[in-house]
């Protein structure tokens, strides 16, 4: 059995604007993965992974879910499968309580009351909801706001969730409950699909990174040589995180650190060997 949840096959998008998002591409992404898409504003990362849940349709080209065309099935039918956090979560909400919300998507998929119920409760205590949960969304913070989107895609256990620009406007303790989600959801088995221009979080959270330039992907392989590939980084006008470079600057091997732990560990190895 393919280990393969999503694919593409000469994927073009073209919209009703005349611009072309997608040039013919070709992807695969494998079942558990935690997959960074990364690239410069316009180089094709949200109008890709927007055909992976229906939201945008091929020009031509195909779009496989778990090895089935996509082509005709409905956009709820694949959301089922593929779950959508919006960069804005002010475009995702719509309930005027939070449990209202969390409640949204368990209904529409005909969820049974006690399975409900259950994964409500899960998720409520995972990211911490409880006090929250008569609260009109709208009305609270940013971090809570998008917590709460997190949270709404959550409860239904897709097997693959998109996170677009999750990092953006949170702060430090929502950024610590996004990589808590994102690797307990990995451990459960689910695909992770990311688009961010946040490096340090890419790096640290990423089995591999798709690099995209001029609607076309460039690169794909782990964090550690996307990082160290210059010129790919140059073209998608990507920085990589401030301990990679400085790494890059005095390496003693072609594997950049991708955390300052990292950075660390391998140095403070490395001063030790060299006391011996």
């Amino acid at each position: 059995m393919s280990n393969i949840i999503l694919r593409t096959e000469a994927l073009v998008h073209t919209y009703s604007t005349g611009v072309t998002a997608l040039k013919g591409v070709d992807l695969e992404i494998e079942n558990n993965d935690i997959i960074s898409i990364v690239g410069q504003n316009g180089s094709g990362k949200t109008t890709l992974v927007r055909h992976f849940n229906g939201l945008l349709r091929p020009s031509s080209g195909k779009v496989f879910v778990e090895g089935e065309d996509t082509t005709g099935r409905t956009v709820s039918s694949m959301s089922r499968k593929v779950g959508y956090v919006f960069q804005n979560p002010n475009h995702q909400i719509f309930c005027t309580t939070v449990l209202a919300e969390l409640e949204v998507a368990p209904k529409n998929y005909k969820m049974s009351d006690s399975e409900t119920r259950d994964n409500i409760d899960r998720v409520v205590e995972l990211m911490n909801l409880k006090d929250i949960l008569s609260t009109h969304p709208l009305t609270l913070d940013y971090t809570a706001k998008k917590i709460v989107t997190i949270a709404s895609v959550l409860v239904y256990n897709p097997p693959v969730i998109i996170l677009d620009e999750p990092t953006g406007g949170l702060d430090q303790a929502g950024r610590e409950m996004l990589i808590k989600v994102t690797r307990l959801a990995h451990e459960k088995g689910q695909t992770m699909i990311i688009i961010s221009h946040d490096m340090d979080y890419v790096a640290e959270n990423s089995s591999r990174i798709i690099v995209m330039t001029d609607a076309q992907i460039v690169r794909n392989d782990i964090p550690s040589v996307v990082f160290n590939d210059h010129e790919s980084m140059k073209n998608a006008q990507i920085e990589p995180p401030q301990i990679s470079q400085l790494d890059m600057a005095i390496m003693t091997d072609n594997k950049p650190s991708l955390s300052v732990g990292e950075f660390v560990k391998k140095y403070k190895s490395n001063f030790k060997r060299g006391d011996e």
